[in-house]
């Protein structure tokens, strides 16, 4: 059988990912990336926590999750303290501007969901996410 690019694992995942952002883009109301849309969902969800367990939950490598946390301070979202317990490491928490939207947030991921997802019935949609996360 010859290679043929359209049955690439790889090939049909980034095909796949570039329907879900711009599903992703058309609907944020809050101009948020999916990185930054993913540490606040993570943080509402968690609660107060380091930035480096913050980028490791979010699957962010330190440069990264950085930039997302200095990106979310300045739009407010967020609040950075020092930890009580240990002075080298900052805690990262929703302000609350961002304790205001996690409920839009979680409605706004279950709308991109629910579009990314339309092409499937609803056991497909179950079979295939468990397979993906199976990759993971």
């Amino acid at each position: 059988m010859a290679y043929r690019l359209d049955e690439q694992i790889g090939y049909i995942l980034r095909l796949a990912n570039q329907r879900h952002a711009l599903i992703f883009n058309k609907h944020s109301e809050l101009g948020l990336t999916p990185t930054q849309f993913a540490a606040l969902v993570r943080i509402g969800e968690m609660g107060a926590c380091s930035q480096n367990l913050l980028g490791r939950r979010t699957a962010m490598d330190v440069a990264t999750i950085k930039g997302v946390v200095t990106r979310l301070k300045a739009k407010g979202f967020i609040q950075l303290n020092p930890d009580p317990g240990d002075k080298r490491r900052t805690v990262v928490s929703l302000s609350a501007q961002g304790q205001d939207v996690i409920d839009q947030l979680h409605a706004f991921g279950e709308k991109v969901t629910e579009e990314t997802l339309a092409p499937l019935s609803e056991p497909e949609r179950k079979v295939f996410l468990d397979m993906l996360k199976r990759l993971t």
